[in-house]
């Protein structure tokens, strides 16, 4: 078993919280969800999870914390929980390992060296039973295993990464998994709401507000902020939305994903970059200030 915490945020995730513990395969020591104020029956699964964890000498610890956002959240975790194993790991309730990557952390975890204290994983997309293996989405590289106290998740409002406080990083080569479970309603409420912290994100940037912490992450996370910050943004609104497109899924070849692929390509990579164009120039039109986003109501 790895010295390893898992860290999980949660919101309603009966569909999606036990494939997420389940796929770790009794690798980690803890897991700690914390949760922001769950109707559905996600804290009695975890309960039940607990349960047959302690059976194999790990646990599941539930906590309740008011959202503010995903950054507080992670943070919050990390220092109100009493996480004490050498290793922390973020991982969304949606996602989970491949057996793959289990048996990666497994047999590496113990033989890093002293001097690299964040490990990269790459993620590939699940979008309704399909894997989006086009349109420039995988893999993508994120930083998300962590030596505990090391590092902590950059205080921004979209797009927010685990940075290290000191130390290098290296790169595990087997794939974390988005396989959300939820209905395309659901996909939908979420990026309508995501529009909304975008927005804000970007009205606090432009007046010098937005604040992102220094450090270590994947050269890929940071690589795409400066790309949509410093170039994307600069581009005429609206038809930014239709060049990204077209770049996604003709010349990044999103089509060879099928039709899932195609419905997918479409909305988050033009539906969803309109719709935060739409609010940009409604708020300028209107003079109107997007105010902070509490947790999603979906």
């Amino acid at each position: 078993m790895a010295d390893l915490t898992v860290v999980v945020i949660t919101k309603n995730e009966e569909k999606n919280i036990r494939k997420c513990i389940e796929s770790f395969r009794g690798i980690a020591k803890r897991f700690v969800v914390v949760d922001s104020g769950s109707t559905d029956e996600t804290k009695s699964i975890c309960d039940s999870i607990n349960k047959e964890l302690k059976d194999i000498g790990s646990s599941l610890d539930f906590y309740f914390h008011e959202f503010t956002s995903h950054a507080n959240q992670l943070n919050w975790a990390f220092s109100n929980t009493s996480i004490d194993t050498e290793w922390t790991m973020r991982i969304d309730a949606d996602e989970e390992l491949m057996e793959s990557l289990a048996d990666e952390i497994q047999e590496k975890l113990c033989k890093i060296e002293p001097s690299i204290n964040g490990i990269v994983v790459r993620r590939r997309t699940i979008f309704m039973g399909r894997w989006i293996k086009h349109g420039g989405r995988y893999p993508e590289y994120l930083l998300r295993i962590f030596r505990t106290g090391k590092a902590s998740c950059e205080m921004k409002i979209m797009d927010e990464h685990i940075v290290l406080s000191e130390g290098g990083i290296v790169t595990f080569k087997h794939d974390l998994i988005d396989n959300n479970q939820k209905s395309l309603d659901w996909w939908t409420a979420k990026h309508n709401w995501y529009s909304n912290k975008e927005v804000m994100d970007h009205q606090m940037s432009l007046s010098g507000q937005s604040f992102v912490e220094a450090g270590g992450s994947s050269n890929q996370a940071k690589i795409k902020r400066i790309v949509k910050d410093g170039g994307y943004y600069k581009l005429p609104m609206f038809f930014r939305a239709h060049l990204y497109y077209i770049y996604r899924y003709y010349f990044k070849l999103g089509f060879l994903d099928g039709p899932e692929g195609r419905i997918f390509h479409f909305l988050q990579a033009y539906w969803y970059r309109f719709l935060v164009d739409a609010k940009l120039f409604e708020c300028k039109k209107n003079n109107i200030e997007i105010k902070e986003q509490r947790d999603l109501q979906a």
